[in-house]
């Protein structure tokens, strides 16, 4: 597992779709992730630290973890499959020992990340099937040039 941390949030009005981008702590790799709108907007509302007047969906699941004497102490992106990601939640009980895992979608997952301020690790087999950097061998072998194509087009 590589420890991960938010690097961007790209929210764009009126489209369906928004973007979080994760980044390695301490190194280069990263890779986007296409999330819901509502999801954007609450990893925004947390970054910049603003507060709802009422709970909403992940806040008040927060709240519910806390009441239970749980702590959320981990987020991992474990999977990609038919380009969809998939994140597990790991939680502690008041001991500090690991009491529950959960699935979750990453969007929601990395949310309450935020919100918990708990350590987010992507699988390496994930990690270098998505990156998006530079940084590194690509794993993929250069295109051959088609030589029935025009160069022209």
């Amino acid at each position: 597992m590589v420890e991960m941390s938010l690097g961007r949030i790209v929210i764009r009005e009126g489209a369906d779709h928004q973007y979080i981008y994760l980044k390695e702590k301490g190194g280069e790799r990263g890779f986007p992730i296409v999330i819901g709108s509502s999801e954007a907007w609450e990893i925004q509302r947390v970054v910049t630290k603003v507060e709802t007047e009422r709970p909403l969906t992940h806040q008040l699941t927060s709240n519910i973890i806390e009441e239970l004497g749980a702590t959320l102490t981990r987020v991992d992106i474990v999977d990609l499959a038919s380009n969809t990601f998939f994140a597990r939640l790991l939680f502690a009980d008041s001991k500090g020992e690991l009491c529950a895992t959960a699935d979750a979608r990453p969007s929601d997952a990395i949310a309450l990340a935020q919100r918990a301020k708990c350590p987010l690790q992507v699988s390496l087999d994930v990690l270098e099937s998505v990156r998006t950097d530079t940084s590194g061998p690509d794993p993929l072998p250069p295109a051959e040039p088609d030589s029935d194509s025009d160069p022209q087009q």
